[in-house]
């Protein structure tokens, strides 16, 4: 029996993003070509005796939670800690675990930063204790936890419809570079959606997304790169037009195609297979947490991961180097 597994919580970026309506409900109708990146958070989850200090989810959630990130949650206001309580619940396990999360993809970013911890802790529990349960069942349980936690689930390339939530698989991106920007501002997901329903959206504003996916499909990376849009872009670039300097930073480097990623602040790049190998080294340090310290805390370092080199630009923006992650459950 495993006393902790180790799971890779991959960032999404948008290929395509289109709103087609506000629901009455509240929520927006949406149109997403969704793509996993080898930008990752690392978590691992440790079974635990049962309730400890700082547990989430009372004495019998005995879910507790460790991070690097100052100013992350470590209470069932984190998705990765309310995920672990749900599948405890839904499933009846006894004891508890014990998260360990590194943190490594920028928040108000459009990269679904929590809603990938989530669906790697949903992984990591449904192997740490046998369960069996598929990645459909996962899904399932991802949707309570939000919109983007099902596609997260699984990762690699997809149509996501509906909120997010009914999925189609697509081909694998043909290879490439993702180059990611993150600036040093975030942007707020439910205020960007409000700026768009104020926003006079003409039919040329929205992004052409059966273009992209038929490129996809097509294996033509041109193709789909330069049919790449985001119609939360307009309501993102009226509010901080910096967003639009970053899309003609990537051009200007010789992107195929740029673009914002899901409710921003990030913006992405895809360049050709190749581009700028000679500043990535072939192998980058990084990964998977080795076993948690005696005392609790956060281990150092850890072996290999896929490519993804990071760099601080001097105002302050994240530059992240990275390549197309398949999806990791079938």
């Amino acid at each position: 029996m495993e006393e902790s597994v180790s799971e890779r919580a991959y960032a999404k970026v948008n290929l395509g993003l289109d709103v087609l309506r506000r629901r009455p409900d509240g929520y927006h109708e949406l149109r997403m070509i969704m793509q996993t990146v080898s930008l990752f958070d690392e978590v691992e989850i440790r079974r635990t005796e049962g309730a400890a200090g700082g547990e989430a989810g009372g004495p019998e959630g005995a879910v507790s939670l460790v991070t690097d990130a100052p100013g992350i949650p470590t209470d069932m206001h984190n998705l990765a800690c309310r995920a672990a309580a749900l599948v405890r619940e839904r499933c009846g396990l006894p004891g508890g675990v014990r998260i360990f999360l590194r943190k490594r993809i920028p928040s108000e970013a459009g990269l679904a930063g929590g809603s990938a911890d989530a669906a790697a802790v949903l992984r990591g529990m449904n192997r740490l204790f046998s369960l069996g349960l598929s990645a459909e069942e996962l899904s399932e349980m991802g949707l309570s936890l939000g919109a983007d936690v099902p596609y997260c689930v699984r990762g690699g390339t997809a149509l996501a419809e509906g909120i997010g939530e009914r999925l189609t698989r697509l081909p694998d991106l043909p290879q490439c570079r993702i180059r990611i920007r993150k600036p040093p501002f975030g942007l707020s997901t439910p205020g960007i959606f409000r700026a768009l329903d104020r926003e006079e959206v003409r039919p040329e504003d929205h992004p052409d997304m059966d273009r992209v996916i038929a490129a996809v499909r097509a294996g033509n990376l041109a193709d789909a790169a330069a049919s790449i849009g985001n119609l939360l872009e307009l309501p993102a670039a009226r509010e901080r037009p910096e967003i639009l300097n970053l899309k003609r930073k990537f051009q200007e480097e010789g992107a195929l195609g740029a673009s914002m990623s899901g409710s921003g602040s990030a913006v992405l790049g895809i360049f050709p297979p190749g581009s700028g190998d000679e500043a990535l080294p072939a192998e980058t340090k990084s990964g998977i947490f080795p076993l948690a310290r005696e005392d609790g805390g956060l281990p150092p370092g850890g072996p290999d991961m896929p490519p993804c080199r990071e760099e601080i630009l001097p105002d302050g923006t994240r530059l992240f180097d990275t390549v197309p992650v398949p999806a990791v459950m079938p």
